[in-house]
């Protein structure tokens, strides 16, 4: 039986770019004629990916295997785990919801149901593929809860994998965290540590190299590369950390003004990835209703707890300002999935899939109600959109559950084959749709921005920028830049020369 050679890239902290750099990996390894798969045994995200068949996995997985030039499937995100509420998240395996559970039910009674999972994925990606680039989650040093731990040395150990250690130098201590980490790891997991790379470097490497020469000595593991911050990859991201950076870019006055309102369980934002390549879109993420002001457009964004999220913008007063917005039509107002429900007269809950209250009235924008569901949908999905008599193709996928019907005459946002989809009144400022990934359609997005010119009085842009295009540049990009700071032919051969010696080992 082949047996695919293995890598597995984990982190000193979260957000130390593991997802980044196994994408470029990912990309490498099959620019180097290599059938190439992404695995992460078990991820915690709020954006995620839906797979041809219709399953839902972690979005970093599904972008990797973009990055791949294959189609992801169940096997390279087994499990993921999605937040509802505090202590709680919703268990999903194979693309399939499982159950809600506490975090202490998670590790008492999952634990041996996942690893077993987690082995049987890992050994059908392995003989199918070349090379396997394995992710790992937060640190490997959390000594508290590494008896039960199902995504970083325990899983590098189950797949035979050798594994790279990668630091965030931007943090600071970056040599502190890195030692740390290693001397926490048991003698065994320290052994297949096979180097180290420092990520997000920026500044003059000679200034950096000393410390580079002193760590190589003191740990005797090598430095496989040093890695410069890279900007504007326009990759999706995953971690809901990133919504720091979102909130945290500079902002320019530009022509148009897109408010996004950031409730507390909002998922799926990399929806909005596209407007940040509009050069006359600026983007803003606001928490408060005073912040809203009168933007042009206001974007309600997917939620993994559409209840909880529309009690959220009733105590901070967004709803009072969206209707005072709505009735002087100063802002077009988008709500997608979560933020389509809340648009609505009213969620229902009968199932307490999210709540124990029933039901809610929604923000009385839309003549619609909704319906929560056990069932969850999760489908890729393509119509037509009509929009000011623009006819548009569409693509996008659907991750929800609950349905949503109209209760009074209600233009369909999307027409597809056996149905519509989402709907807009007839002044066509209020919207709401399904569909995740609507404003990547270029057509769409074109057309709605240039719309909101004309209601300014601007002319229209005639040239506006493919964002699909420019991110697959962004996989080149980012596997050139890799590649150049990455010491790729050291890494080979550690690769080859830990396989070799460990392919009888495999401790759970």
């Amino acid at each position: 039986m082949s047996r695919a050679l293995s890598l597995m890239i984990q982190g000193t902290s979260s957000d130390a770019g593991k997802s980044v750099l196994v994408t470029a990996l990912c990309r490498i390894f099959a620019e180097d004629g290599f059938r190439t798969a992404p695995f992460k045994s078990q991820n915690m995200a709020l954006n995620s990916y839906i797979t041809v068949d219709g399953k839902e996995i972690g979005r970093a997985q599904g972008v990797q295997a973009e990055a791949a030039g294959i189609l992801a499937t169940t096997d390279m995100n087994p499990i993921l785990i999605k937040p509802t509420r505090e202590n709680e998240s919703q268990i999903v395996v194979h693309g399939e919801p499982y159950q809600n559970m506490k975090a202490k039910a998670y590790r008492s009674e999952f634990f041996p149901i996942g690893l077993k999972l987690i082995e049987e994925a890992y050994e059908r990606l392995a003989k199918n593929y070349d090379r396997i680039v394995i992710e790992g989650a937060g640190s490997p040093a959390e000594v508290n809860l590494n008896d039960r731990e199902m995504v970083n040395m325990r899983v590098a150990r189950m797949t035979g994998a050798p594994v790279i250690l990668v630091a965030d130098i931007e943090r600071g201590g970056v040599f502190a965290s890195l030692v740390g980490t290693l001397q926490l790891l048991e003698p065994e997991d320290r052994d297949r540590v096979i180097g180290v790379i420092i990520n997000k470097f920026r500044g003059d490497l000679s200034l950096l190299q000393p410390g580079l020469d002193w760590f190589e000595e003191y740990t005797g593991k090598p430095v496989l590369g040093v890695v410069p911050y890279i900007h504007n990859l326009y990759i999706d991201a995953e971690d809901s950390l990133i919504l720091q950076q979102y909130r945290g870019r500079p902002q320019q006055k530009r022509d148009l003004d897109i408010a996004v309102i950031q409730y507390p369980r909002i998922s799926n934002f990399t929806d909005l990835d596209p407007f940040f390549v509009e050069e006359d879109c600026q983007l803003r993420f606001v928490t408060r209703a005073e912040e809203l002001g009168e933007p042009d457009l206001i974007i309600l964004p997917g939620s993994k707890n559409t209840i909880e999220d529309l009690q959220y913008l009733k105590q901070e007063g967004f709803d009072q300002r969206l209707l005072a917005l709505r009735e002087t039509h100063q802002s077009v107002i988008v709500g997608v999935c979560g933020g389509y429900q809340m648009l609505g007269a009213l969620i229902r809950d009968p199932y307490e899939v999210e709540s124990l209250c029933g039901e809610i009235p929604g923000l009385q924008l839309l003549p619609i109600e909704t319906t929560l569901e056990k069932k969850k949908v999760t489908t890729l999905s393509q119509g037509i959109v009509r929009y000011k008599g623009i006819k548009m193709e569409v693509i996008g996928y659907e991750i929800h559950m609950g349905q949503s019907t109209a209760i009074a005459p209600l233009s369909s946002f999307v027409e597809m084959e056996n149905r519509v989809e989402g709907g807009m009144n007839d002044q066509h400022d209020v919207m709401g749709t399904y569909f995740h990934g609507i404003f990547h359609n270029d057509s769409f997005r074109h057309a709605l921005l240039n719309d909101l010119r004309l209601k300014k009085g601007l002319a229209p842009f005639s040239q506006r920028v493919s964002f699909n295009e420019l991110r697959e540049k962004g996989f080149e990009q980012l596997a050139q830049h890799v590649r150049k700071h990455l010491k790729m032919g050291q890494i080979e051969q550690l690769m080859k020369s830990f396989q070799c010696h460990n392919r009888s080992t495999k401790v759970l």
